[in-house]
């Protein structure tokens, strides 16, 4: 099984040009060359890539850990939707 941030790995590799080899949790996305837009247009082929809706509030993602915890979130929260369990 991939794990998120594997691809993410590859998403970033793909889009930006990122060697996924290379990627570290803590890399801050600025670092990387992706700014507040790339991060939006980021998270538009995290949706597709992951089969998620993701809520259209601003999220502070200042790092690739962040992106793969708010992806791992995200997919844990829409499962739960998904299947009508109701968290206490």
């Amino acid at each position: 099984m991939t794990s998120t941030f594997e691809r993410l790995g590859a998403i970033l590799a793909k889009d930006y040009r990122i060697e996924s080899e290379t990627l570290q949790l803590d890399a801050r996305l600025e670092s990387l060359g992706i700014d507040s837009l790339g991060a939006v247009e980021l998270l538009w082929s995290v949706e597709e890539a992951f089969g998620i809706q993701l809520p259209h509030e601003p999220v502070p993602l200042a790092t690739v850990g962040d992106v793969v915890d708010y992806i791992d979130a995200q997919v844990a929260a829409q499962a739960i939707a998904g299947s009508g369990q109701v968290l206490a």
